[in-house]
């Protein structure tokens, strides 16, 4: 039997073994799509116990701890850090099977040295040992960014945003790695949303207007997109829950923003229309700007309405979606397409079942002179395991160029998740070391191994087209 989270955990075969230790184990990594906050990267923040580290924010393992029957005061509530604790460490033995078990356990090993399986029997050690290297400066944020090597990393940020954590930073110009933002616009343009018309207020200050009209709403997005381009940006981001498509006259978007504006609330056609036309206008200047546009799709929002209330979004209450976008998404592309102004994108589907879709829809938009102009992205959100990167990228393989994929992404709240680079490269090297084991890839070490450090870093740093270069 082989030991639990050894030197080969995931790696079944010599190639496999081989490919992970001498090409991929010590590849950079740039963290395209995160959720960290730059705030707390901008002061290098000391974290004042494994609590607030490792289970802010985190809603994975909130969830696991709900389906343990925990309390919600010991998961988002106000009981003391050290009870929040040891209700997580009641709760990790019973996930064997699910990706915490291995996550856990290689972000204690990775940062902490601690190879204690985590419970009740181990939790005052554990915490101990913890806290007390929480104190040392090699596990500050930013030293635990440095210390996972990633040469730069792209935060989630509203276009009202100041960015004034990212100018901080590159004013400063002492952290070795780039911290840029990634333009999340979509409160712009989800006009069937509570809480749009107070949004538009704030983005209209954000850029020195009253935003009364479509116009005025364009030109504000766009002083925001140049904005952003200055601090660094080349990067935006969207959750498209559902992907729609419709098309409307200028005229008509106006008239829709302006009932909105005016306290009505647009019909369901009137909001496609509304969201069709803003993702154009934005799909257009990331054209031109030279940004990739990501695209996150399959999601049902805060599917439990009495804990979005008290909690808010984001908490660990989104669901898989079933619902149809394919012929939407490729006429929403090919609009950009025909004008020559379809930026490079990344699709990203929360619901497996979509994973050969979006790999074909990918495949149709290719174009000479940029390589995988159109990505599958990985494995994204309930799919960043083992089964769901396994899936992802044999689909991708099978329909398109795994040779040409931009790898993993944390999109993680947490600075100990980097781990989950580690665990995506080596189920790569166990999928393309099976294939050399069966005679179904060559025999060229070389050749595979330099397909494995591309996936792993070359192609994204390449792709977004961002200087990477430790300073």
């Amino acid at each position: 039997m082989k030991q639990f989270l050894d030197d080969q955990f995931l790696l079944t075969n010599p190639t496999a073994e081989t490919l992970y230790k001498n090409y991929a184990k010590t590849m950079p990594i740039f963290d395209f799509h995160c959720h960290l906050n730059p705030a707390e990267i901008a002061g290098n923040k000391k974290y004042r116990n494994i609590t607030e580290v490792w289970l802010g924010g985190d809603h994975y393992k909130w969830r696991a701890m709900r389906a343990c029957g925990v309390e919600e005061r010991y998961i988002t509530g106000d009981a003391p850090d050290k009870d929040k604790f040891f209700k997580w460490a009641e709760t990790i033995p019973q996930c064997i099977g699910n990706p915490l078990y291995h996550w856990a356990h290689q972000e204690l090993k990775t940062f902490f040295g601690i190879d204690l399986l985590l419970s009740p029997a181990t939790a005052e050690q554990i915490w101990n040992t913890a806290n007390d290297l929480l104190q040392k400066d090699e596990f500050t944020a930013r030293s635990l960014i440095v210390r996972s090597n990633v040469t730069g990393l792209c935060t989630t940020d509203d276009p009202a945003d100041s960015l004034e954590h990212h100018l901080q930073i590159a004013r400063e110009g002492t952290f070795p790695v780039k911290v840029l933002p990634a333009f999340r616009p979509d409160k712009s343009f989800n006009i069937d949303k509570a809480g749009f018309v107070e949004y538009i207020g704030k983005l209209g200050q954000s850029a020195g207007m009253k935003i009364e009209s479509l116009d005025h709403l364009l030109s504000a997005l766009q002083q925001r997109l140049e904005f952003f381009h200055q601090v660094g940006c080349r990067v935006s981001d969207h959750a498209l829950d559902p992907v729609v498509f419709v098309n409307a006259t200028p005229a008509e978007i106006d008239a829709i923003l302006k009932k909105a504006l005016g306290g009505q609330v647009p019909d369901e056609v009137e909001s496609q229309k509304f969201k069709t036309f803003i993702m154009l206008f934005l799909g257009r200047h990331y054209a031109r700007l030279g940004w990739v546009m990501q695209l996150h799709v399959g999601v049902i929002r805060n599917s439990r309405s009495r804990m979005m209330q008290q909690l808010g979004p984001d908490t660990g209450f989104d669901a898989i979606a079933d619902y149809s976008f394919g012929v939407a998404l490729a006429k929403f592309l090919d609009a950009l397409d025909n004008t020559s102004e379809l930026p490079k994108t990344v699709l990203y589907c929360l619901n497996p079942r979509d994973n050969e879709m979006l790999a074909s829809i990918a495949g149709c938009f290719q174009e000479g002179g940029v390589v995988g102009k159109i990505q599958f992205g990985s494995g994204w959100w309930y799919n960043d395991q083992k089964d769901g990167m396994l899936r992802q990228m044999t689909a991708l393989a099978n329909i398109g160029l795994l040779s040409r994929f931009i790898g993993m992404l944390t999109d993680s709240r947490s600075f100990l998740s980097y781990t989950r680079h580690d665990y995506f490269r080596r189920l790569l090297c166990n999928l393309i070391g099976e294939w050399a084991e069966a005679g179904e890839a060559p025999d060229d070490i070389e050749l595979l191994g330099k397909m494995v450090q591309d996936i792993c870093y070359n192609n994204a740093s390449q792709y977004f087209g961002i200087d990477l270069a430790r300073s």
